[in-house]
């Protein structure tokens, strides 16, 4: 790609990141399809498959940057990434009648939204573990905890939706479905007509047009970074992770508009818990620990995706009352994320 010129490298982009969406929307309609025909969600090795197709572009681009040595791209999109895909919840805070964290109307979100923040804790722990310290040679034992943590977190939120403790009473709260197995009486009406084949055919082409445009964008971005002087975490933690988020950012509204308001934060904050379990593939990959080599800008992002997590965390038990589109967690949560970046460019430096 090195050849092309910066324009058509840029096309290639745009246009990678388009398919990501077009495909990553027809994916996520499956998985949902699949998931309510199969059950998949009922079982740890299920919600493994469902968490992994709502991550293919992450996982490409994890892959890719890991093989051809771009750790900082791999790292800047993964944890980088956090931040950002948080910030879909502000995009969903405008499409929604009220604050988004006003509507939700249970405490799951804020289980969920901890487990990300416990998950990014194991992130910062395991940037500062010697290199050296390894398992099998290549493995990180930071990326193994990550992955038994995401296991018992997802664990434990299936007992909680299913076996909850406590009865929680939010007036005005309007949550929606609890998880997308209830199949909504429009939405999903035309796909309840497939066929299970035609089902698993759309799931099967669109995951492979969302890995290739994942590659693609990987190899774009890189390039484009490289031509404009800019830091490869800077580049994947911002423009490269926007892209990979389209497929979010257009089911956030979508669940929105569908008044499934408990779904859309819960989706932001599940796809963030399982991405950072790529840091594992990016390990297996690389042949090498991932994690010792982020440095001091991936731990500012890792801080900033903290705050903003916690922020809307807030919100969801403190719950702005205010008749407005955008909630006060959404304002802090984009002035935070401003002066994030602002800071970000100083760190590199």
């Amino acid at each position: 790609m090195a050849s092309l010129s910066a324009l058509w490298v840029l096309l290639i982009f745009f246009g990678a990141s388009g398919a990501t969406w077009v495909a990553g929307v027809q994916l996520s309609k499956c998985t949902d399809e699949l998931d309510r025909r199969l059950g998949l969600g009922d079982a740890i090795g299920g919600m493994v498959l469902l968490s992994v197709a709502g991550s293919l572009p992450e996982l490409a681009v994890t892959i890719t940057a890991a093989h051809s040595g771009h750790l900082g791209l791999a790292a800047g999109n993964l944890i980088g990434g956090i931040a950002t895909a948080t910030m879909v919840l502000v995009v969903c805070d405008v499409f929604a009648a009220r604050p988004l964290t006003y509507l939700v109307g249970s405490l799951v979100p804020v289980l969920e939204g901890m487990l990300v923040v416990l998950m990014v804790a194991v992130v910062l722990g395991g940037a500062v573990l010697p290199s050296t310290v390894r398992i099998a040679g290549r493995v990180s034992p930071a990326s193994m905890v990550l992955v038994v943590v995401w296991v018992g977190g997802v664990w434990v939120l299936n007992r909680t939706r299913t076996h909850p403790k406590w009865d929680v009473k939010m007036e005005g709260a309007l949550p929606g479905r609890p998880h997308r197995r209830v199949r909504h009486p429009v939405a999903d009406q035309a796909s309840a007509d497939y066929s299970t084949a035609r089902v698993v055919a759309v799931f099967v082409v669109s995951s492979v047009v969302t890995l290739f445009a994942g590659v693609m964008l990987a190899i774009s971005g890189n390039e484009l970074a490289n031509r404009a002087g800019i830091n490869g975490v800077i580049f994947g933690a911002t423009f490269l992770a926007l892209a990979t988020a389209l497929p979010e950012i257009s089911s956030g509204i979508e669940a929105v508009r569908l008044g499934d308001h408990q779904l859309a934060m819960g989706d932001v904050f599940g796809g963030n818990a399982f991405q950072l379990c790529l840091f594992l593939v990016a390990d297996l990959v690389a042949a090498k620990p991932v994690l010792p080599t982020t440095g001091a800008a991936n731990a500012w992002l890792a801080a900033l995706g903290i705050v903003l997590t916690v922020m809307y965390v807030s919100g969801v038990i403190v719950r702005p009352t205010r008749p407005r589109r955008i909630g006060p967690d959404s304002i802090l949560a984009l002035v935070f994320y401003g002066v994030g970046i602002v800071g970000l460019l100083q760190v590199v430096k």
